[in-house]
């Protein structure tokens, strides 16, 4: 008889590191009837076969925190439950070979030291010093992290196993989950076979999909979109060295290698750019501790450079050639969190080669949100929300797959767009605008104009660290806003409709700012959860008494979407997607209203269509509305128009702008507007752990009206007091290059970093936006402190200010 409970509070597909990890964090925090299902053995999928590299340095400060999280963890593990986990704290080297690596490596030491990770610039001789048996040729810096370490990947998801099971966890090899049962937008249960073919269901309010490359195949059943993709990952085993003795983990990105020194051999992995996805017709059935065919051509490349880079290894035989599965998401991030398609469904798959660091903090992570029903920090980089319904295509995953396991060791430029799965979602100027010279950059899947080429420029980026070949072109976008007139695509923008008899009351419940307001009035808000987070940065247009549209993030639509759904309740509204029925296209610049007297009937001025209203009007021969409202901060209109209309009122307004010395202007003249502007961007300025009041956006909340999420919290801060501020900072130098994440010092003391950073093209300086604790201070003294921002290692003097560098009353977009 199998030992299968009827019942549980949740059951957890899969038995690697991460299903582990949840099952060991939910017993922590006293949950009872837990269960975990593996198909077959724990670890025989992808876990067992892992490098055990543990690092701490991760792209964000959350993300670094769950890596701190996980080492401290597997640590500890082995006093706690007697199985040894192997985790060793040598230290990791990772050198460049180029001069924009070495920017690259000493940005990331500067972001380690805003993060709190110890961390050190090396020269190549020091490199040599700590790593003997490296050939420094071409080496150009290195970067040390004394803290990072390595360990057994089998043997820690063992340990977190035996963990969960002390806790009182039910951990059950050998039964595979078949089928998920589901009512509505809750899954009520999991079928399942055990290996002597006995079948039954077991009962659960909630279901984990831990089910690591099977996790896509484990989401249908749920009807959950799970977009990752399996593909070949290779390494080599030396045979036993003489003489070899603990080393750091090497990693040399420029060759796509890693090093790791285990018992007397070395084990050399790699992360090569031309990937070979794996199993497009499935994962076969009996996969078990298996290996993939050796694939030696694919990998004597990279062993090449590595017997020049390391000559010990040309001396050593290869003891093991291993070829071995792990699965890939779309943009390198994991998934982790609730699913969007349904309410009691959970995801934490897709790791991407990074599972063992990373298991730790996630499963933490997951464990904290299932307990308390919401986020304790922001954990948009990998929130599975991000993921859109066309990213689980198969053939998209098979094509972006390919290049996702090499960008790990890629240059990670700034700016950097995918290369493969291109061209899915376009607006309807897509083919108007790449006519005129536009070079498209790709988000949640849409093609949009980042900036135009000159007549004989190339039209590609070509990167760097340093001004880009695009620095100029974007100057000269940002100049036409500020000086002219400029017009950009916004169609990518999401676009939510609310509609029903109690939409004025449901919007008034779920958003900050006051929505009691005429017709045509536009309200710039936050949906705020019950911490007074921001969950939703998003202005919303009263369309008529019973309807109202919600523009959003082109990256955010469905999670915003999702928030909204989730938190109707009994209100009677009906929520839709209608991104795609109106193409938008921005009309800005002080010139803007002439050129719209140009080819409209309608009445533009003040008194007709004043800032924050949207009025209808005809344009050519045609139909639109326009929307007054700004994120670059001039005056300008967004033009929305019906798809079928679309190319008409763009030949409309392209014709007549040509009179006006109109440009053509990209998403990234967009961002160095807003930034002078002091615009908060979300996701970065702005995310669900930072308090609404705290980020500066205090004027578009209205506690006055009757109850709201987060009005309490509201509340309660002003009471209290702020404990940071979010304020803007302009380099007194002109020369270098912000992006985010940079370190900021006050009075010679690292505390914080930018959230979000750009070029000040009008200002003519790089400028950035970042938290700076205050508690118990007043304003003034804040802003009395030296400030500087540390560029790669340099520190860099900065002035500081709470209102906008560029026109801080806001008078030119009301003008």
């Amino acid at each position: 008889m199998t030992n299968v409970p009827s019942q549980a509070r949740v059951v957890i597909v899969g038995g690697g590191v991460i299903g582990c990890s949840v099952a060991y964090h939910l017993t922590k925090l006293g949950w009872k009837d837990v269960v975990l299902l593996e198909r077959k053995q724990l670890t025989s999928g992808t876990t067992w076969h892992a490098a055990g590299l543990i690092a701490q340095l991760r792209a964000t400060a959350n993300m670094t925190k769950l890596a701190k999280y996980s080492q401290e963890l597997y640590g500890n593990l082995e006093a706690e439950t007697g199985v040894a986990t192997g985790f060793k704290r040598c230290g990791s080297i990772t050198v460049a070979l180029t001069e924009e690596r070495k920017e690259e490596i000493f940005r990331q030491a500067t972001m380690a030291r805003a993060f709190g990770v110890e961390v050190e610039e090396i020269s190549p001789t020091e490199v040599k010093e700590r790593y003997e048996h490296l050939n420094i040729d071409g080496v150009t810096a290195g970067v040390w992290l004394p803290l990072d370490g390595q360990g057994d990947p089998a043997n820690i998801a063992l340990a977190l196993a035996k963990g969960a099971r002390n806790g009182g966890a039910k951990v059950i090899e050998r039964t595979k989950v078949t089928g998920i049962a589901k009512e509505g937008r809750k899954v009520t249960g999991v079928d399942w076979i055990d290996e002597n073919g006995e079948a039954g269901h077991t009962k659960a309010d909630m279901v984990v999909n831990c089910g690591g490359m099977w996790g896509h195949e484990v989401g249908r059943m749920a009807g959950v979109n799970v977009p990752l993709h399996a593909c070949e990952h290779f390494y080599i085993v030396t045979e036993a060295i003489e003489g070899l003795t603990q080393m750091p983990v090497l990693r040399v990105p420029d060759e796509c290698a890693y090093y790791k020194e285990d018992a007397g051999k070395f084990l050399l992995g790699a992360f090569e750019p031309n990937a070979k996805p794996w199993a497009m017709n499935g994962i076969p059935d009996n996969f078990e501790f298996d290996q993939l065919p050796e694939d030696f051509d694919h990998f004597e490349p990279i062993l090449e450079a590595a017997c020049e880079r390391l000559p010990m290894l040309a001396e050593a035989g290869i003891h093991t050639f291993f070829n071995g599965p792990e699965s890939f998401t779309p943009d390198d991030a994991y998934h982790l969190g609730l699913a969007p398609e349904m309410d009691n469904f959970w995801v934490a798959a897709g790791f991407n080669s990074i599972g063992i660091q990373s298991a730790g903090g996630a499963g933490m992570a997951l464990a904290q949100w299932m307990d308390e029903g919401q986020k304790p920090f922001d954990l948009g980089d990998v929130d599975i929300s991000r993921m859109q319904p066309f990213q689980g295509n198969k053939t998209y995953l098979f094509e972006r797959s390919k290049e996702t396991l090499g960008l790990l060791y890629a240059d990670h430029f700034p700016y950097r767009q995918k290369a493969t799965a291109r061209g899915v979602r376009r607006t309807p100027f897509h083919h108007h605008f790449l006519e005129r010279g536009a070079v498209m950059g790709e988000i949640a899947g849409w093609e949009r104009a980042n900036w135009f080429a000159r007549e004989n420029q190339e039209a590609e980026y070509q990167y760097s660290w340093q001004r880009q070949n695009f620095f100029d072109n974007v100057r000269e976008e940002h100049m036409a806003v500020r000086q002219n007139v400029g017009m950009y695509d916004m169609s990518s923008f999401g676009k939510i409709r609310v509609e029903g008899r109690d939409a004025e009351a449901f919007m008034n419940y779920i958003g900050g700012g006051d929505y009691s307001v005429p017709v045509g009035k536009i309200v710039y808000t936050q949906f705020l959860n019950n911490r007074a987070g921001i969950e939703s940065d998003v202005t919303v247009t009263r369309m008529s008494e019973t309807a109202y549209l919600v523009v959003t993030p082109a990256a955010t639509r469905l999670a915003d979407q999702v928030w909204m759904e989730r938190n109707r309740g009994d209100y009677n509204v009906v929520i839709t997607d209608v991104t795609a029925g109106e193409g938008v296209l921005a009309v800005m610049g002080p010139r803007s209203r002439e050129l719209l007297q140009a080819v409209s009937p309608n009445d533009f001025s003040n008194e007709v269509n004043p800032f924050g209203t949207a009025q209808e009007i005809e344009i050519g021969m045609g139909l639109a509305r326009v929307h007054r409202v700004t994120y670059v901060g001039e005056l300008g209109w967004e033009v929305y128009v019906s798809a079928d209309q679309c190319g008409h009122v763009f030949e409309t307004l392209a014709e007549a702008g040509f009179d006006f010395g109109m440009r053509l202007c990209g998403m990234h003249m967009m961002d160095t507007c807003r930034i002078e502007k002091g615009f908060r961007h979300f996701g970065h300025d702005i995310t669900c752990e930072d308090h609404v009041l705290e980020a500066g956006l205090g004027f578009a909340v209205k506690t006055d009206k009757p109850e709201f999420i987060g009005r309490d919290a509201v509340l309660r801060k002003k009471e209290a007091g702020l404990s940071q501020r979010l304020l803007q900072f302009k380099l007194k130098d002109s020369e270098p290059l912000l992006y985010h994440n940079e370190a900021v010092i006050r009075d010679g003391e690292v505390i914080g970093y930018l959230s979000s950073g750009g070029y000040g093209h009008h200002e003519g300086a790089a400028m950035g936006m970042g938290y700076v604790p205050c508690e118990g201070e007043a304003l003034a003294d804040v802003l009395a402190s030296n400030y500087q921002i540390e560029v790669a290692g340099v520190r860099v003097d900065a002035e500081v200010s709470s209102k906008p560098f560029y026109d801080p009353k806001g008078e030119r977009a009301k003008a």
